[in-house]
């Protein structure tokens, strides 16, 4: 992948799950981290001419060659499986899932620094690595982690604006509201203003980026408190990491609770470039939009019932399973209320993929968390009862490419074991996670030139004309 120049070994990982694609027989190799350097902007000034290079090459030795053909079926279908975008930081393979700069989730677990010994990875090293493409040390990581609390202040606008809003708004409208607030300080708006040269619009770019993302956990937890905690509000606390933190602001003092948070943020953090808040992002971000404009834009799209308000229904309908049958439903039970789901013209929330065909493994590792924190939690034996159920029935259905669960599937019932029971906030939690990926492939997006999105549409008088012509 991008950056990995000097290497050390990363020891055979075996697969934890038996539905996850082992890895027992292979190798992974990627560059550790091993200057002292916690400037993480400088870090990026020195990679960014190489990669300028890498991709003017790239363009004038390669930039004829075809990647595919595209079908009917492709253009009246979403565009899926039309490969049209350029995304560093992550890339999203079918049948093993997400490799963020090549490492999966099983590896990110094991090589980037935690708060402990064992624990989650934290999400400024993730950060760290989207960005650089080097997994960084634990001092680096403390450093980011700093660096972004420094960053976290919100201007009295933000909140003003925000309350302006009925307090029965949708947390993500009451969200995006806030992180438009948040634009009036942009700084590449101000340099842009003043005649910056392209060469450096990634500067402010990256300005702007880190300071969306250490400011994003605060109005969220403004957002919640607003909301659900009669808008009794607990300040940032310096001395937490920024999982931690998030969830201190949120309410939750348990340090399980601050684990999972970070599990959380990292594995949402990014998707490759083709879902719909990734692809907004980076859509409006080509007309040189600055990162606020361009992840409100992202939050708008993360918001349809169809992306990330996934996660809000699946709950909601696992209660409801609840409320008809009980927590010790059994399997037959569970298999006629599935079925019953999908008679009544439903689909069962949190299985399936647009692109996955095994099970997701962000879902994987959500249940190693549950079987090792929550093994008897009611809910999370539901859960494990349905990763048993549906998929066979879907398969027997015959219209479900991926029968498998998704992220969506579990992390509500992980959130709701800790006493985060609100589904429909779940939504800004991941857009808060989210921002990590958007951002720092937004820095890239300047740092390389890309140019403004502007695909070709046609007419279906145009589509017909073609296809009788081809005929």
């Amino acid at each position: 992948m991008v950056f990995f120049r000097s290497v050390s070994a990363l020891s055979k990982l075996h697969s934890r799950v038996a539905q996850r694609p082992s890895l027992g027989s292979t190798v992974r190799w990627l560059q550790i981290q091993t200057s002292s350097d916690t400037d993480l902007q400088a870090q990026l000034r020195e990679l960014i001419p190489e990669q300028q290079e890498r991709l003017k090459k790239l363009k004038s030795e390669y930039g004829k060659v075809q990647l595919g053909n595209i079908t009917v079926d492709m253009v009246i279908g979403g565009m899926r499986g039309m490969t049209g975008l350029l995304w560093e930081t992550s890339l999203l393979d079918a049948e093993e899932g997400i490799r963020f700069r090549g490492l999966s989730i099983p590896e990110c677990q094991k090589v980037l620094p935690a708060a402990k010994p064992g624990g989650e990875p934290l999400p400024e090293g993730l950060l760290w690595l989207l960005l650089t493409g080097k997994v960084p040390s634990k001092a680096q990581v403390d450093a980011l982690s700093s660096e972004l609390s420094s960053r976290a202040a919100v201007p009295d606008h933000v909140y003003n604006t925000i309350d302006a809003l009925p307090v029965s708004a949708h947390p993500m409208t009451q969200f995006a509201t806030g992180v438009m607030a948040l634009q009036v300080q942009s700084e590449f708006q101000k340099a842009y203003e003043k005649g910056i040269h392209k060469s450096k619009y990634w500067e402010p770019t990256y300005e702007d980026s880190l300071n969306l993302i250490a400011r994003l956990p605060v109005v969220a937890a403004y957002v919640y408190r607003r909301i659900y905690k009669d808008g009794q509000v607990i300040p940032k606390d310096d001395s937490l990491d920024y999982g931690a933190n998030f969830a201190k602001m949120l309410g939750f003092d348990n340090s399980e609770m601050h684990e999972l948070m970070r599990l959380y943020v990292t594995i949402h953090s990014d998707h490759e470039g083709g879902n719909v808040s990734a692809h907004t992002g980076h859509l409006v971000a080509s007309a040189l939009s600055d990162p606020y404009l361009s992840f409100a834009a992202a939050l708008n799209g993360l918001a349809g019932p169809l992306h990330g308000l996934a996660n809000q229904e699946v709950l909601l309908w696992i209660k409801s399973v609840v409320d008809e049958c009980g927590e010790n439903i059994t399997k037959d039970q569970l298999k006629d209320y599935v079925w019953k789901t999908l008679n009544s013209g439903k689909v069962v929330p949190g299985f399936g993929h647009g692109v996955l065909r095994n099970t997701d493994p962000r879902y994987l590792c959500q249940r190693e968390f549950a079987q090792k924190h929550l093994p008897n939690d009611p809910l999370f034996q539901l859960v494990s009862k349905l990763f048993d159920v549906v998929p066979p029935i879907l398969t027997e259905l015959g219209k479900v490419k991926n029968p498998w669960p998704n992220v969506d599937a579990h992390s509500g019932v992980l959130l709701n074991y800790y006493g985060l029971t609100e589904a429909r906030y779940y939504t800004v939690l991941f857009g808060v996670s989210r921002s990590i990926g958007i951002c720092s492939q937004l820095i890239w997006d300047r740092a390389l030139g890309l140019a403004l999105e502007r695909p070709k549409s046609v007419t279906m008088d145009w589509l017909e004309q073609h296809c009788k012509k081809s005929a």
